[in-house]
């Protein structure tokens, strides 16, 4: 097919594409070339096998080069996401039913809506050989899978890639008629808000020992990150549940705020007769 041209706009926008630890720089650098082509430009990495840069992956790029030279890197995904309001993750395996799982069509309407109206979004995919864990799929909103043949169902990550990113193109292709979506009254969380809020929760709840038994803590855990995440909070919704949390940790059932306990009755007694 045709090369670049040069004469023309150089499509640079929509959904940050995140590799998780990838293996091959040639994949790496074919992934940048499929986001090229249809108007994708912003690509990070989570802790890259062979390391970054990487001069095969400019090589397999294929003049891809402002990809390439634009590529972040990040040792966890939770960095890597920290600043994004949304995030799909990709994946053909069966999950435990907590998010809701999309076909590319809507997921890349889903993401050209939260473009117009201002939100940072994301696309994860994972190895080469494995995909993504069951926890680095929680730390996504919503699962996008592809209809391929069950009998041959392997897709390599430039394909994944490729297929997402057409959808994400094709999105945009018709003129409705009607002006972009406005952006929200409310701005939508972060994901380093909404990982701010499961720390703080998860600190109450270990402080009343809810994990218990130990034993089973981190799947608790898992679980109650997936249910949280299940919803899109706003950074409104986020700070009021911390405010919530925060005033569970200062004050009891026993004690609510504007009365005192035995040991703070005692303690203003001692300082009253000190005093005399």
């Amino acid at each position: 097919m045709a090369g670049t041209n040069s004469e023309r706009q150089l499509l640079m926008e929509g959904p940050v594409i995140i590799l998780v630890e990838p293996q091959m720089g040639e994949n790496i650098g074919m992934v940048a070339r499929a986001m090229a082509n249809f108007g994708l430009a912003e690509l990070r990495l989570v802790n890259p096998r062979d390391g970054w840069p990487n001069e095969k992956a400019q090589a397999a790029a294929s003049k891809a080069d402002h990809v390439i030279e634009g590529t972040k890197v990040f040792e966890t995904l939770e960095e890597a996401i920290a600043d994004l309001n949304f995030v799909y993750a990709t994946t053909a395996r069966e999950r435990d039913g907590f998010k809701p799982v999309r076909s590319p069509v809507v997921a890349a309407e889903t993401l050209r809506a939260k473009f117009r109206a201002g939100e940072g979004t994301g696309i994860l995919f994972g190895r080469e050989r494995w995909g993504l864990s069951n926890e680095e799929v929680a730390l996504a909103d919503e699962i996008v899978t592809f209809p391929v043949n069950p009998a041959f169902a392997s897709l390599n990550i430039a394909q994944a890639v490729l297929l997402m990113s057409y959808e994400w193109m094709k999105s945009g292709m018709e003129d409705l008629g009607s002006v972009p979506f406005q952006a929200m009254e409310q701005t939508q969380s972060t994901k380093e808000q909404l990982h701010g809020l499961y720390d703080q929760l998860e600190e109450a709840l270990d402080a009343r020992n809810y994990f218990h038994p130990p034993a089973k803590k981190p799947k608790m855990i898992d679980n109650l990150r997936a249910v949280l995440s299940r919803r899109a909070f706003t950074e409104q919704e986020i700070s009021v549940m911390r405010g919530v949390i925060s005033s569970l940790d200062r004050f009891s059932r026993k004690y609510p705020r504007g009365s005192r306990s035995p040991v703070d009755i005692k303690e203003h007694q001692e300082d009253d007769s000190s005093a005399e």
